[in-house]
């Protein structure tokens, strides 16, 4: 074989392993938007908790909205959490007199609650895999601020299993936009899973 043919070969067999190793990159990434059922959802017991199965199924809805819950994973096995996004406030006023939003702008605040549900520690700056989309398809990462709304959530969360987290995370987005979802992810991000709720 002429050292040409050994090139086009090779060159050829990089190509394919290439695709195989973009393909599996690729092939895990997902959006979870079905809800988990609310605590509310299982309560009951003995003989009502059995006669009424198939309410009890159907009691999540379809897509997450806000006060849904969202089970999503790392990328490491037995990294969990249990997201909830607990509240949003448009339009959030800032916390200080030194902070606002550019001319043309507002915030947007989401209140996120994370429960790590997963058998190793988890540590990350939850914003990092944060973003807010409006109905037109812009996306918007978040920002640094502090809102009146509450407390911010820390960027450097650190939770045993078990352990929860609470804070507001801040969007930066035009006056005019129509927020549309809220997607957060591990690993600020890089995890397979994004979990997306719908805001309108």
């Amino acid at each position: 074989m002429s050292n040409h043919s050994r090139i086009r070969l090779t060159a050829a067999a990089a190509a394919v392993i290439g695709a195989l190793t973009v393909t599996a990159c690729s092939s895990g990434d997902s959006v979870v938007d079905k809800p988990k059922a609310k605590a509310s959802a299982k309560a009951g017991s003995g003989q009502q908790a059995a006669k009424k199965p198939a309410a009890k199924a159907s009691a999540a809805p379809e897509v997450a909205k806000p006060g849904d819950t969202l089970a999503l994973k790392g990328m490491e096995a037995g990294s969990k959490l249990d997201v909830t996004v607990v509240k949003v406030v448009d339009n959030a006023k800032s916390g200080d007199e030194f902070t606002a939003p550019e001319s043309g702008n507002r915030w947007i605040a989401v209140q996120f609650q994370l429960v790590n549900t997963g058998t190793k520690a988890y540590s990350d700056s939850p914003q990092n895999g944060t973003q807010v989309a409006d109905d037109q398809g812009q996306q918007f990462q978040s920002t640094f601020a502090d809102v009146t709304a509450g407390p911010s959530m820390s960027s450097d969360v650190r939770l045993k299993p078990g352990a929860k987290a609470l804070g507001w995370v801040v969007f930066e987005v035009p006056k005019a936009s129509k927020m549309a979802t809220v997607q957060f992810a591990m690993d600020s991000g890089f995890a397979d899973e994004t979990g997306e709720w719908k805001l309108t």
